[in-house]
């Protein structure tokens, strides 16, 4: 078998390559490449076999194709292989606890919580590695410590397994909901209920893979459940308290779009434009220097309450918003006080 046969021309290369065990029995063969790559989704693998750039002999082939006995399967990209290990690196993060067995961290936003598509480095992965050493991961995954995460734009506080017990304790309460997760986030508008309950079914935006679709057909997703409290009015913006009842991706950002309040400054949902208010030019430029106090989501993860793995104590926390988020709310805050809601305010 020629080198070139496989790489095709100078612009592939090789990333795995595989030699199909003599006692293996039929699979398909994006589940059978699940469990010899390391950290990848079956998404990524089909729409690399999609793109033919997995081979078994030399030929590309189709996601239903079965492995073989002694096939020969070779994965190749139009870009050099990227060193996956996660290093630790000396970056400042804001310690709120620490024990033996566990850390809680206060976030800030702009972190990305773990290494990913093109942010290898400058993670908080990277940063809990060098202030805690050594940290354990749940199987197949490059995340160690990690019990959960919060977006990269969205501040406050995330818990970190520093042993394999700890891990595996903290990570059953999140899989039966019992931890306690409150969140504070800025709307547009104002919900019609001032308490109320967000209940459908979520998974990846079909038309965006980057975002979640809130669907009301339970055979469209898992169950996204998110309990919400209004706090604060300002007519054209709320300050609402959110209580997970489950943890799905970008839950509250998607839930809060779907009912026609996306999140303020949220791009990727819709907050990035005016969504209530007036037309008015001197209306339009504060919610412009808006924008510039909080130019990402208004999201802030502010408690996280669970039972401590060894002692068993309920531990809680509650960590007030970092700077942004506080001065956005002085903003709101002073201006609802000074304007006319019947002069500056219009349902459009």
């Amino acid at each position: 078998m020629q080198e070139d046969e496989i790489q095709q021309d100078e612009a592939w290369f090789e990333h795995h390559a595989f030699i199909v065990d003599s006692g293996q029995e039929p699979m398909r063969i994006d589940r059978w490449l699940m469990h010899k790559i390391a950290h990848v989704s079956r998404t990524r693998i089909q729409s690399a076999i999609e793109a033919d750039c997995i081979l078994v002999n030399t030929k590309p082939v189709k996601s239903n194709y079965k492995v073989k006995p002694k096939d020969d399967i070779r994965v190749i990209m139009p870009y050099e292989p990227r060193d996956t290990e996660v290093y630790p690196e000396d970056l400042p993060i804001d310690i709120v606890y620490q024990d033996d067995s566990l850390a809680v961290i206060n976030k800030a936003a702009g972190m990305v919580v773990h290494p990913g598509n093109n942010n290898y480095n400058g993670t908080l992965v990277n940063a809990i590695l060098f202030h805690f050493g050594n940290l354990p991961q749940k199987q197949q995954e490059h995340r160690p410590g990690l019990v959960h995460r919060i977006d990269k734009d969205t501040s406050g506080l995330l818990v970190v397994g520093k042993t394999e017990f700890a891990l595996s304790f903290l990570g059953k309460q999140f899989f039966n909901h019992s931890i306690h997760r409150k969140y504070w986030a800025i709307v547009w508008g104002e919900p019609k209920e001032d308490v109320g309950t967000i209940r459908g079914y979520m998974s990846r935006d079909p038309a965006d893979r980057r975002k979640s679709k809130h669907y009301t057909d339970e055979d469209k997703g898992k169950i996204a459940i998110t309990h919400y409290k209004v706090l604060e009015k300002f007519y054209f913006l709320s300050l609402v308290e959110c209580v997970l009842e489950t943890g799905r991706t970008h839950q509250i950002r998607a839930h809060f779009s779907a009912i026609g309040h996306p999140l303020f400054s949220d791009e990727m949902y819709g907050g990035k434009e005016i969504r209530k208010g007036s037309s008015l030019p001197k209306f339009k430029q504060f919610i412009q220097n808006c924008f510039d106090v909080m130019p990402r989501q208004a999201l802030h993860a502010k408690e996280l309450g669970f039972i401590h793995p060894q002692t068993q104590e309920n531990l809680f926390f509650d960590q007030e918003p970092p700077a942004d988020f506080g001065g956005l709310l002085e903003k709101l805050r002073k201006y609802a006080l000074t304007f006319n809601e019947k002069n500056i305010i219009n349902d459009e």
